[in-house]
């Protein structure tokens, strides 16, 4: 269930993705959402994935330049 109060569902192809369970302290959870909210995303799993990408591509571009 979600912070509103509805159950969301989601296909889920299990040879292709992993769930990761992680611990964080609570002000980075707060920018998390505070992410999710600003960019109008659906879930907070989908900011953490998002969040992700983008801190590898810089770092890729980092490593490369």
């Amino acid at each position: 269930m979600d912070e509103m109060g509805y159950f969301t569902y989601m296909a889920i192809n299990k040879e292709k993705t992993v769930q990761k369970l992680i611990s964080m302290p609570r002000e980075l959870a707060e920018e998390i959402s505070n992410y999710r909210y600003d960019n109008r995303l659906p879930s907070e799993a989908e900011a953490v994935r998002q969040l992700i990408k983008l801190g590898l591509e810089k770092r890729k571009k980092a490593i490369y330049q």
